[in-house]
């Protein structure tokens, strides 16, 4: 046990820390950012926003959070995109954003058919926004009662989290793991394919590598996501979005100015270089891959991959399986375009780069690890807008 010292361990070497005060390092408290998971579902007095309890927790690019929610009438709401959470670098084109949107209505869905309601969604009802997002509504959503359409990925709403760790190199994913993934799509949701052979994963890898790199060396999107992180207790708790970093060794990093965002975004400093080591040290334990595509990439596509998205990590959740997207290889900005266009063809989604072409909407790794806690979040009433607004 660690009582009178804390060692971080940098490309340089170690840095001891010692001290009486030390034992705060050692204790972190994220419950505020987390407490959105513990409400879920708690009663609101309202059914839209019992559900919606639910999907403030959907998965979401750099956990940006984007939705904004105006209750309308006694049985509806409208979803917006809250333009100050895009992300203008890494999503160009509003793709992720979209997708992110998408799994917030399933998992609402979800969560309206366990009190017997149906949803009726209209998609992008004032026109689909081209080539990026505007302030027109995302969806509009009514519900309506339906008794009889529980689905059984409820269920895992609340254990489901995105791992960010090392994957258990002596369980492989066996076939049969993944072919019950695809049981949880259903068609609109888009196509669900895998490969667990060494071969085709460590091509993947090789793939997810090199996406990561171009990232990285990028200097727009590697300030925005270094931008993006929140960094020890009081900023997490204080703005429970983005990419977060905590613990003892992030604290103690922190307090010795080894670890801030200036520094992440700086070439060659120890914090670059330990994100970027710890990116590709998840990389090269995954023990699986599996993709999403859609045969369009409209708006509404979007939204349905998202939907697919949410389904398959809930199923994979289900079955004990860890899951974490890897998206650089996927993105839109002109530095990845060598490998965007490596990942379609290895996927053989061989598809031009034109917006409403058929594309990849998700990759992600596969594999076994101990569940992590929950991503911080935004609670439910920050995210509604009244109707002037």
């Amino acid at each position: 046990m660690v009582t009178r010292r804390a060692i971080l361990w940098t490309g340089a070497g170690a840095v001891v820390l010692a001290g009486a005060g030390l034992a705060s390092l050692l204790h972190s408290d994220l419950s505020k950012a987390r407490a959105p998971w513990k409400a879920a579902g708690t009663g609101f007095g309202d059914k839209r926003l019992d559900a919606l309890s639910y999907a403030v927790l959907a998965p979401n690019p750099h956990n940006m959070q984007p939705w904004l929610i105006r209750l309308d009438g006694e049985d509806a709401l409208m979803l917006f995109c809250d333009s100050g959470r895009l992300l203008r670098s890494t999503d160009p084109q509003d793709r992720q954003i979209v997708i992110g949107l998408g799994a917030f209505l399933e998992l609402l869905r979800l969560a309206a058919a366990e009190q017997g309601f149906a949803l009726e969604v209209d998609a992008f009802p004032e026109g689909e926004p081209q080539p990026t997002l505007d302030g027109r509504p995302v969806a509009a959503v009514r519900f309506v009662a339906d008794a009889g359409r529980k689905d059984p990925l409820f269920a895992h709403i609340l254990t489901r989290r995105t791992s960010r760790v090392a994957f258990d190199q002596n369980r492989p994913v066996a076939a049969e793991t993944l072919n019950a993934l695809d049981q949880a799509l259903r068609p609109e949701d888009g196509e669900f394919e895998w490969v667990n052979d060494a071969s085709n994963v460590d091509a993947l890898k090789t793939i997810c590598r090199e996406g990561w790199r171009i990232e990285m060396e990028t200097a727009p999107t590697r300030h925005e996501s270094a931008m993006l992180t929140r960094i020890g207790d009081d900023e997490i708790n204080a703005d429970p979005d983005g990419i977060s970093l905590f613990g003892p060794v992030m604290e103690a990093a922190r307090l010795i100015g080894m670890l801030t965002k200036e520094k992440m975004d700086e070439v060659g400093s120890p914090a670059y270089q330990a994100t970027i080591d710890f990116y590709n040290g998840n990389i090269d334990t995954s023990m699986a891959f599996g993709w999403l595509s859609t045969a369009g990439n409209s708006r509404a596509d979007q939204l349905r991959a998202g939907a697919g998205w949410v389904r398959l990590h809930l199923a994979a959740t289900g079955l004990g399986l860890a899951m974490q997207p890897f998206s650089q290889a996927l993105q839109e900005f002109p530095e990845m375009a060598e490998i965007y266009a490596e990942i379609h063809d290895f996927t053989g989604v061989e598809t031009p780069r034109a917006p409403l072409a058929g594309r990849l909407q998700g990759l992600f790794r596969f594999g076994y690890a101990k569940p992590g806690p929950a991503a911080p979040r935004w609670p439910l009433e920050t995210r509604l807008i009244a109707a002037d607004a």
